[in-house]
Formats: structure tokens, C-alpha cells, sequence
């Protein structure tokens, strides 16, 4: 089976998302069987049974601002640290079902798979890492609630004009920088990743700090389009599910398409026939993890 997924927008640019043959991988090195063959729901359910476990090597710690803010966050940490080495930092957003002040729910259901699967044993082998999941009560990026405001989707909400720093990615950033001047992490390699919510809260924060982030990896997450031309030179890869009920996947080709005509040269993935869950095959793509640790910021902040 051969599928061809392509994005034609109004202004009638068109351009190849993803090609995937059966029996071999396609360009992009996804898994060559269809999303919901059970050769791909195989690994998707051996990290969901893993997740308590996996959940369990995270330290808990609360950061506090200058203003007095706090944001609850866990932190992985590879063992054992080598001596005068430095390791990558993956950063998970967690999506609205992470919300919250608990410290835990960051790392639970639906955020197990972009929070954990950095964390199993044969991927710390590979790519030791750390991977900080800090938590947010508000939002990733900046939005505007109105009293009685009672958004369902993401195209219900009020957005910030483009600039204006979200509250839970200005918190999410002074734990990187904190994390990083204390710890043996290679400023070189800092990445983002996070679903829905995450997702668009990992748009945010590379546009916040173009040159901070080495890759960025959004999953179903809605852009600020009028960024394009200030994160095109950011390496990105964007999923989405085809059918996607609460994102529409025309968000991510608008975006995916201003960031080629501004230059870029993103990735996309669309999985046909999947909805919103698409978290769930994006971050059991081995070939998301080799390309995201393979990406270097020559020039970090």
C-alpha cells in the first residue's frame, strides 16, 4: 500500500508531506506499517504499560520566580553522569490534561508517550539525555480568556498579538536557563517537544527565543502563523493525524507551507485515518528520536 498525503492550500501551493511504502520505510524513516496495524500498536502499547515505572525516575521540584510564581516540574537525569560530559535536555510540554499543580499529571495518560519514551533504558543508551517536564496551571502560549469565556478548541481561543510571552513559557524557560547553568548540559542541544496544548506551546517558545533551541519536534499543536519567517531556520518536525477532531491538521499545512515560502525546510508527518491521539504514533517513531538528537545549534544563546 502506497499513500500520499499532500496539503493544497488557496493560494494553490502544494507540496509532499510523507510517502511510506509497506515492507520499507518511506524518506522520512517512518515505520512502514499503517497506524492501525498491530505491528504499530505494539510498541505504542509497551510504553503505555511502562509509564508508571518510567514516571517513577523523575525527581520532583517546584521552581519560584523573582515575582514569587512557582511551576511544578520532573526532571529524568541519566545516570551515571560522566565526568567532565555533557548531555542533551529534551523539553515535554504536556498538553491540557497535564494541567494542573501536582506535579504529576505532566508524566500520566495522554503525556506519557512524549514525556517518557526518552526515558527507556534502550533510548538512554543510545541518546543519554535529561528531559524536563515542567507543569502549567494557565497555558504554554499566550491567550487571551474572557469572564464567561468557555473555549472548547483551539480555534475557540483569543490569542496574544504576536511577541507577547505566554505566562507558563516565560516560568518553562527560567527552569531551562536555571537547569542549564547548573547542570552538565550541552547548550548546543536543547530541544522541544509537546502535544495539542505542548504543541502549540513548543511553536511559542521558538519563536520566543529563535536561536535557543538546537530542534523542535510539535505534535497537533496550533502555530502563530505571522512567526514563520522568525523560526525558519529552527529544524522542525510537525505531526499531525489526518482526521484530527480538536486540531484541524489544516493548521499544521498552513504553517508547514508559510515556513517553506519564508525558507524553511521543515519536516511534516500526517498519519491518515487518526485523530487527535496522534501522540501516541509520533513519539514511537524511532526515527523521530535519531533525527531530533542528530540536530545541533551551532550558534547557542
Amino acid at each position: 500500500m502506497r499513500h500520499w498525503l499532500r496539503a493544497t492550500l488557496a493560494v494553490a501551493v502544494s507540496f509532499l508531506v510523507a510517502a511510506q511504502d509497506a515492507g520499507a520505510q518511506g524518506p522520512a524513516g517512518l515505520l512502514p506499517d499503517p497506524p492501525d496495524s498491530p505491528a504499530r500498536w505494539a510498541p505504542i502499547e509497551a510504553l503505555r504499560a511502562r509509564g508508571v515505572s518510567l514516571a517513577q525516575a523523575f525527581a520532583e521540584h517546584v521552581h519560584t520566580s523573582m515575582k514569587g510564581q512557582k511551576m511544578p516540574y520532573r526532571l529524568y537525569t541519566p545516570t551515571p553522569l560522566a565526568s567532565g560530559k555533557t548531555y542533551p535536555l529534551v523539553v515535554f510540554l504536556h498538553g491540557a490534561g497535564g494541567s494542573g499543580s501536582d506535579n504529576r499529571a505532566q508524566l500520566q495518560r495522554a503525556n506519557v508517550f512524549g514525556a517518557l519514551v526518552w526515558t527507556l533504558p534502550a533510548n538512554q543508551k543510545r541518546h543519554p539525555a535529561f528531559v524536563l517536564a515542567p507543569q502549567t496551571d494557565v497555558n504554554w502560549a499566550c491567550v487571551v480568556m474572557r469572564p464567561g469565556q468557555k473555549p472548547v478548541r483551539p480555534a475557540d481561543l483569543e490569542w496574544c498579538p504576536t511577541g507577547v510571552p505566554g505566562p507558563g513559557a516565560t516560568l518553562a524557560f527560567e527552569i531551562i536557563d536555571a537547569l542549564a547553568a547548573r547542570l552538565p548540559i550541552d547548550r548546543r542541544r536543547i530541544y522541544v517537544t509537546g502535544h495539542s496544548m505542548g504543541g502549540a506551546g513548543s511553536w511559542h517558545m521558538i519563536a520566543q527565543r529563535p536561536g535557543f533551541f538546537a530542534a523542535a519536534a510539535p505534535v497537533c499543536g496550533h502555530p502563530d502563523f505571522a512567526t514563520a519567517g522568525l523560526v525558519k531556520d529552527v529544524p522542525i518536525w510537525n505531526f499531525h493525524g489526518e482526521t484530527d477532531e480538536v486540531e484541524p491538521v489544516d493548521t499544521s499545512r498552513r504553517m508547514i507551507a508559510a515556513l517553506t515560502r519564508a525558507g524553511g525546510r521543515p519536516r511534516h508527518t500526517e498519519y491518515p485515518g487518526v485523530g487527535h491521539n496522534v501522540f501516541m504514533w509520533a513519539y514511537t517513531e524511532p526515527a523521530l528520536m535519531e533525527w531530533l538528537f542528530a540536530q545541533r545549534n551551532v550558534r547557542p544563546e
